[in-house]
Formats: C-alpha cells, sequence, structure tokens
C-alpha cells in the first residue's frame, strides 16, 4: 500500500514548462484533433489553451485539415527543432549526457 501512495504522489508532482511543451509537441507529430492533443498532454482546457495558443503564434504547430475539412494540428519544421532543444535540455539537466 505504501508503494501504492508513493507512486500516486511522484505522479501527482506538478510538471514544469519544459515538460508540458515536450508533451504537446509529441503529442503533435502526427496531425492530431485540437481535444485529442489536450487529452495526450494530459492538461486541462485552461491551461492547455495557453499554451497552444502561445505555439500557433510562434509557429511551432500548424493546422491542417482532415479529410472531412476539419481542423486537425501538428508539429510544424520550425516545432521540430524547438522540440529536439527541449529534449536536449531536458537530458543535460538531467545529466544523461555524462
Amino acid at each position: 500500500m505504501v508503494l501504492l501512495m508513493k507512486g500516486a504522489k511522484d505522479h501527482m508532482s506538478k510538471r514544469g514548462w519544459g515538460t508540458i511543451s515536450i508533451d504537446i509537441l509529441e503529442a503533435s507529430l502526427a496531425p492530431q484533433k485540437k481535444t485529442r492533443i489536450m487529452y495526450k498532454a494530459n492538461l486541462n482546457y485552461d491551461r492547455f489553451d495557453r499554451y497552444f495558443a502561445d505555439f500557433i503564434r510562434k509557429g511551432f504547430l500548424v493546422e491542417v485539415s482532415d479529410s472531412d475539412g476539419k481542423p486537425e494540428y501538428k508539429i510544424s519544421e520550425r516545432g521540430k527543432v524547438f522540440l529536439g532543444a527541449l529534449r536536449k535540455a531536458q537530458d543535460l539537466a538531467a545529466g544523461d549526457d555524462y
């Protein structure tokens, strides 16, 4: 029982800006509906919408249309570069390169 509680606490730890950004961009590697990206990134609507609007404005995500003409979103080339930089920074901070 202690292990379950410890695991639950670890799972509940707050994610930082970089981790949330990585989660959103990774969820967008293939075209997805906005809601699906939000679910994959495990964010509530208000928090997700702030990140999402910022990523669209900065060109990290782009809108595409599905076969029915409905909007979907995917990571842009600029977003892929940004995702790579975030992953590298995360690895450096974790000390994985040494």
